[in-house]
């Protein structure tokens, strides 16, 4: 599997305006996209998106790292995939097409929640605004 590094990291907030406050007055981080629920941000070559949580939602909806995801090339996607499958890796969304990109959700060993992903911020953004 040819993993070519950082992609995003999905982090779940109970208030989007309070962590807008931390994210980006204080450590400095770009808005790029600044939803109802959710924003996205730019720090260098990396982003994050940040999710405001549903308010009465199941623990599923817990705040904090939502999942992590790491960029792979397109052309190098569909052996990923089948690399997965092959390994009897837990799937929980995908193989699909979505936010501009080529993507696939799988927990590791203890559970945490990680992606493959094949687009940029600027793909995601084309599909998002």
């Amino acid at each position: 599997m040819k993993v070519t590094g950082f992609n995003h990291v999905t982090i779940r907030v109970s208030n989007l305006q309070q962590a807008l406050h931390f994210y980006q007055g204080i450590l400095g981080m770009r808005p790029v996209h600044l939803g109802r629920t959710d924003a996205y941000l730019e720090w260098g070559n990396a982003w994050i998106c940040l999710i405001e949580k549903v308010h009465g939602s199941s623990d599923q909806q817990r705040t904090g790292v939502d999942h992590v995801a790491f960029h792979i090339d397109a052309a190098d996607f569909p052996e990923a995939v089948a690399r997965l499958k092959a390994s009897q890796v837990s799937i929980v969304r995908g193989p699909l097409h979505r936010g501009g990109g080529d993507s696939v959700n799988f927990l590791d060993p203890d559970g945490t929640e990680l992606e493959l992903f094949t687009g940029t911020l600027a793909d995601r953004m084309k599909v998002w605004v």
